[in-house]
């Protein structure tokens, strides 16, 4: 690197360049630095994907880190507050008026020394059983009846209740980039035009038609899938995963609510199709609904005809948008001084709002990992080794979605075929026939979800896990009903004290 000054070009705005710089800035301190200088380089032709409008709760301490205003966040946002994911016929299709459901809350289930519930709940009676998420956290009970996570005057980002967002992306973007500007991000609005290399393959400089050539000492590729710098970097290979996961099309559109009275729902809902699932995101004042498909499995027009089904009459005119998407990421996303953040280093699916997690991870580690001066091929093996490995879980834990279900359709049949299951997760799932999943199943560093995580999916889906040969050793059977007892009473509480998802939203937006 240069040792006057230390130059990162982010080539591409939107959430991931925008959030990048303004992390990068905040977590390197460019005010206090002369010799360090950031700069987001945009072109004024490129538009935002948002395939997804969800988060993970990680994006509150991101948020805080940065420190963007709660409340001014979910005002410019049209935020509202997310509690997990409702699962609508996924383990089977619908059987007349009966409709299979379950939720993967953000809670982790309630846990006291010396006693894990899961267990005991393992060996109930499944015939009378309340379902896993209900039984193990309140958080099931308070998303159903649409009440939010928090109270108003409770500390921004802080709650009772785990939580994350629905979000604007467009929006998003737009506060993060204020947000990096006041961190003393430079911006420049040019159109990429050549990505010029030296002869061992860094990026020498690039060139750009409205202002010239720009050289920096790292550049960070944000240019979604267009992967404009990182697409031809040496060993920057993509890797496709369409072999286990099969979904490569999002239909897309954001309509009016339809009864603006109604409850405000504090969760995705995530419900199954022949050939897919389609996603229903409830912002302030509208509806994001996507209907994610394999192409292989359904046409175009039948995944249309799909959407309109969910959305119901009254919508003849809805405006959609169609977006092709490669299951897969790069093996190597840091090659010499160029590494890929967002969809320019991969992308799955939009099922678990994964998109931004990885972002969140990418950028944190680039803040920790990035030499002030010297090589950085040392850092670039560690950040490529920690991504792909993240990557491999992610495809494992969305895959668990898919080949649990008993549904008859080619698609889900073919997802239960045992190749396209990942050795590790087949693997895993051999085991927890015997036993739950248990925090030795996962190292934390390389995960986005936990082992509980699994849980919710696995229970959710119906699975079995036998723990009859070992009954005798779970002998705290009353101290277990008492716990068991107790989220029940914590939930009559919350459903009490915690106000309305929609007045709280309501609230936030009409102060100051």
């Amino acid at each position: 690197m240069t040792t006057n000054k230390q130059r990162i070009l982010v080539v591409g705005g939107g959430t991931a360049g925008w959030l990048t710089a303004a992390y990068l800035a905040k977590f390197l301190g460019l005010s206090e630095r002369s010799h360090l200088e950031i700069t987001v380089l945009e072109s004024p032709d490129i538009g935002i994907i948002g395939v997804g409008e969800g988060t993970f709760p990680t994006i509150r301490s991101t948020l805080q880190f940065l420190g963007i205003d709660e409340r001014r966040f979910i005002r410019e946002t049209s935020a509202t507050f997310k509690q997990g994911i409702r699962f609508v016929d996924w383990a089977h299709a619908p059987r007349g008026e009966e409709r299979h459901q379950f939720f993967h809350p953000f809670e982790a289930p309630f846990y006291t020394e010396g006693t894990s519930l899961v267990p005991y709940w393992l060996l109930q009676d499944e015939a009378t059983r309340q379902p896993f998420a209900k039984a193990m956290t309140i958080q099931e009970r308070v998303a159903e009846a649409c009440r939010a996570p928090k109270r108003a005057h409770e500390a921004a980002y802080a709650a009772p209740l785990n939580y994350a967002y629905h979000f604007d992306a467009m929006r998003l973007a737009t506060v993060l980039a204020e947000r990096a500007r006041e961190l003393g991000v430079q911006y420049v609005e040019a159109t990429l035009s050549g990505v010029i290399r030296d002869a061992a393959g860094a990026i020498e400089h690039i060139d750009t038609l409205q202002h010239g050539s720009f050289k920096a000492d790292l550049y960070v590729d944000c240019t979604g899938f267009r992967a404009e710098l990182i697409g031809e970097a040496p060993g920057a290979t993509f890797k496709s995963v369409r072999q286990q996961l099969f979904t490569d099309r999002a239909l897309t559109c954001k309509l009016p609510l339809d009864r603006p009275e109604a409850p405000m729902e504090s969760c995705t809902i995530a419900t199954a199709h022949e050939a897919g699932w389609t996603w229903e995101i409830g912002l302030n004042g509208s509806r994001g609904i996507g209907c994610v498909y394999s192409s292989d499995h359904i046409s175009d027009e039948r995944a249309a005809e799909i959407l309109r089904a969910y959305v119901g009459p009254g919508h003849e005119d809805m405006v959609t948008r169609s977006i092709p998407f490669a299951p897969g990421y790069r093996e190597q996303q840091w090659v010499k001084n160029c590494v890929a953040v967002g969809l320019s280093a991969g992308f799955l699916e939009p099922l678990e709002s994964t998109g931004l997690v990885l972002i969140e991870a990418a950028i944190g580690m680039i803040a920790e990992m990035l030499p002030h001066s010297g090589p950085m091929e040392a850092p670039a093996r560690r950040f490529n080794e920690l991504m792909r490995t993240r990557f491999e879980n992610i495809v494992s834990f969305l895959k668990l979605h898919y080949c649990l279900s008993q549904r008859g359709e080619p698609f889900w049949r073919d997802n239960a075929e045992a190749a396209t299951i990942p050795e590790r997760l087949a693997e895993l799932l051999e085991q927890w026939k015997l036993r739950p999943p248990g925090r030795f199943d996962f190292v934390l560093d390389t995960e986005s979800f936990a082992f509980f995580n699994y849980q919710y999916i696995l229970y959710g889906m119906g699975f079995r896990t036998d723990l009859s040969a070992g009954r005798e050793d779970f002998h705290q059977v009353a101290e277990a009903d008492k716990l068991f007892a107790k989220i029940r009473r914590f939930g009559d509480r919350a459903l009490n004290d915690l106000p309305s998802h929609k007045a709280l939203i309501e609230q936030i937006n009409s102060s100051v």
